[in-house]
């Protein structure tokens, strides 16, 4: 889904997996592992994409870079 943010162009969650996409406004692309569902909720809802990505999720979740 993409989002309106200076910092963050698209968020995609799967449910199943608990993994997160972000894809960044430069096009990098980064899956978050073990994501609960209420924070992919409480992240599309934050009015700063880019301020709840940083204190909510960028240092307290495994994640890969993806290719492409």
């Amino acid at each position: 889904m993409d989002v309106e943010s200076t910092a963050i162009q698209e968020i995609d969650y799967d449910a199943d997996r608990s993994k997160l996409l972000v894809r960044f406004q430069s096009g990098e692309r980064y899956v978050y592992v073990g994501v609960p569902g209420e924070v992919h909720r409480s992240f599309l809802d934050a009015p700063s994409k880019g301020r709840f990505f940083q204190a909510e999720i960028r240092d307290r979740y495994p994640y890969n870079r993806l290719d492409g």
